[in-house]
């Protein structure tokens, strides 16, 4: 059962969730930086981050039935919808950015939610998956909405976008700091000690994915590869030009391929 809007409102107002809520947006400023001219869903419990795309053409809060939903934002006309997340209510490629955060965990069929997302998704699009890491604390203390349903490694998150169709094409991972109040002004820190010396302690992984476009092999030629990755992820600044430049705008991972 997922967990209801209520509690996930309460959450974000609480110490632990500013915080999360302040970590998790500098990853996705790194990846995807306002979003300029592009149309962004946010699935799941989103909105949090939403607001940040201030470039972006349109930006929808689809919110699943079992959560309950919540005007959105605050001001000027609703965005907000509640959906049946097996089916959502948009046509095929209307969105180039979609964002999931509080989606899988509690998802009755997390791999229906991703068919569903990516047949939203635009042929040129990214989909960032945001989901508690099994290997963090955040995902043992109920307190805390990452605490509920299913959490997820690395390699499950990978499994689960190829399933529907998408290549993974960077990684991150944020709160490494224990879901501890007398610990959570100490969290910058955690996060520059826990990716270099307990990369497993995170509480947080985020994935990004895009389709992946493969050349078609002819009779009598050489087989065609799959295009090759950079070799590794490197933090960069997100662009504000609206060019969507796959390499200068990924996540700021730790160093590794996905």
């Amino acid at each position: 059962m997922r967990r209801s809007i209520e509690e996930l409102r309460t959450f974000y107002g609480e110490p632990a969730g500013a915080l999360a809520r302040r970590l998790l947006a500098r990853r996705l400023e790194d990846a995807w930086g306002e979003a300029t001219n592009s149309d962004v869903l946010g699935v799941g419990y989103a909105t949090p981050w939403l607001d940040a795309f201030v470039g972006a053409r349109r930006v929808v809060a689809a919110m699943p039935g079992g959560q309950g939903v919540e005007p959105w934002p605050s001001a000027g006309k609703n965005r907000s919808l509640l959906v049946d997340d097996r089916r959502l209510p948009f046509a095929a490629g209307a969105f180039d950015r979609i964002l999931l955060v509080h989606a899988l965990e509690e998802a009755d069929d997390a791999q229906g939610l991703m068919i569903e997302a990516v047949r939203a998704l635009s042929p040129a699009g990214r989909i960032i998956l945001v989901a508690a890491a099994r290997g963090g604390l955040w995902s043992r203390v109920e307190a805390t909405p990452f605490g509920h349903g299913r959490p997820f490694t690395r390699r499950q998150l990978e499994r689960l976008v190829r399933g529907a169709g998408l290549e993974p094409t960077a990684w991150s991972q944020t709160l490494y700091v224990p879901p501890w109040g007398p610990l959570l002004p100490l969290a910058d820190g955690f996060e520059q000690i826990g990716k270099r010396v307990l990369p497993g302690a995170a509480g947080v992984i985020l994935l990004e994915a895009t389709r992946q476009a493969y050349a078609h092999i002819r009779p009598g030629t050489a087989v065609a590869t799959a295009p090759v990755l950079t070799p590794a992820l490197q933090p960069q600044p997100a662009t504000r030009d609206g060019r969507a430049d796959p390499v200068a705008r990924h996540l700021a991972g730790n160093g590794e391929r996905p």
